[in-house]
């Protein structure tokens, strides 16, 4: 593999452009609680409880046991043989920040595997800060109590920049690592410490490693890029996350079919153009190239135009020249949120739909006495594919 770089506002593969297809491996080394069927809380909060339970130890093994099994090498042979040719990896800052400057050899291994495998099967890594000390948002994804004080506290900014250049420094000569997405979901109401923060950033990565391409994404979710600082930097790329409609992608007002015509929301193969178009305009007007390092949507077999809503969203990117990463790759079948490419469907005890309680708040319960059969449960051979999903990124892929 060659390094991939940003020439002229294009990413390039020695000079010939390239468009990244990718997916996410969402809920790996970023634990979610929708994608284990649980609410939406910190997975902090899911840590305190089972260790309440059944004490430290046990959830270091139910830890590895998960990192070890929910994704593997196999995931990494399916991705590339449905025409992938990129995973974004979100990773939680502590799986290798033990404390402030001291990091995690364990960590960073699942970092090198998710390299090494990813190499093996001709796919490149985008590698993403999901989680930053103190949370970034203040949502789950964030591993957030509600606040963001990455925002509040200098020495959490400069945690972050200072891992960044850890892990840019060590991945340095591995040309399977496309880049660095350096901030997922930002939310400020004060942009200029997003642009101090990605300037520090930059500065702490560029002082150790020149070839890998950096990611800055938008403010609010990504969803804003207007606000963002020209950069000195040319081997960067803007990022942006798109779910649009909420309503419909979500499935937040259960029964929407796309396209959407009503008085209250319209949103047609058109309207999603323009939305586009408009961060497109912003990317180009600074001569960069923009990159959707998200777009999903909650999968319900083709009944209400969801596949429709991803072919059209892909026709775009194709059009528009807009690279992209799905979201995400697998999860336990949820009733709202994106759910990814392959799907959990049965119920086992550990998932226990009915309630009240579900997912992963009932693994204390089951563990270590179903480890056997919660570890296979992980694994993505027990996962259906969504086969609408699957038909429109082979027709789009291969």
């Amino acid at each position: 593999m060659n390094f991939l770089k940003v020439v002229k506002g294009r990413i390039t593969d020695e000079g010939h452009p390239v468009h990244l297809k990718g997916v996410n491996l969402g809920g790996w080394l970023m634990p979610e609680g929708y994608i284990m069927y649980a609410p939406n809380r910190g997975y902090r909060f899911f840590r305190e409880r089972f260790i309440k339970a059944r004490g430290e130890a046990a959830f270091r093994d139910l830890q590895k046991a998960f990192r070890d099994n929910f994704i593997t090498e196999d995931d990494f042979k399916r991705i590339a043989a449905l025409g992938f040719d990129h995973v974004r990896v979100p990773f939680h800052y502590a799986l290798i920040e033990t404390e402030p400057y001291l990091y995690s050899n364990e960590g960073i291994k699942y970092l090198e595997r998710a390299v090494r495998w990813a190499k093996k099967h001709g796919l490149r890594v985008i590698l993403d800060m999901h989680s930053v000390p103190g949370a970034q948002n203040h949502d789950w994804h964030s591993n957030s109590d509600g606040r963001a004080l990455f925002w509040q506290v200098p020495s959490y900014r400069k945690r972050a920049a200072a891992l960044w250049q850890m892990l840019a420094a060590h991945f340095y000569n591995e040309p399977a690592v496309i880049g660095y997405d350096i901030l997922n979901e930002a939310v400020t109401n004060d942009p200029g410490l997003l642009n101090a923060y990605y300037k520090e950033a930059v500065k702490a990565i560029r002082s150790v490693n020149n070839k890998h391409i950096i990611f800055t994404e938008g403010n609010h979710w990504a969803q804003d890029i207007e606000c963002l600082d020209e950069s000195e930097d040319d081997n960067l790329v803007l990022g942006i996350h798109f779910y649009e409609p909420l309503e419909f992608t979500f499935n937040f007002i259960p029964g929407l079919i796309y396209p959407l015509k009503g008085p209250k929301l319209t949103w047609d193969k058109g309207f999603m153009r323009q939305r586009l178009e408009s961060f497109v305009r912003s990317s180009a007007g600074r001569g960069r190239a923009l990159w959707c390092g998200e777009f999903g949507v909650q999968s319900r077999s083709g009944k209400y135009g969801e596949d429709r809503w991803v072919a059209d969203i892909l026709s775009h990117f194709k059009a528009l020249d807009i690279h992209w990463t799905y979201w995400t790759w697998k999860a336990i079948k949820h009733h709202m949120f994106p759910d990814g490419v392959m799907s959990y469907y049965p119920n086992d005890p550990w998932i226990n739909r009915p309630g009240p309680v579900t997912g992963w708040d009932t693994w204390a319960q089951y563990w270590p006495s179903k480890e056997k059969e919660m570890i296979a449960s992980w694994r993505t051979a027990a996962f259906s594919a969504n086969e609408e999903l699957v038909q429109i990124f082979k027709q789009n892929l291969i």
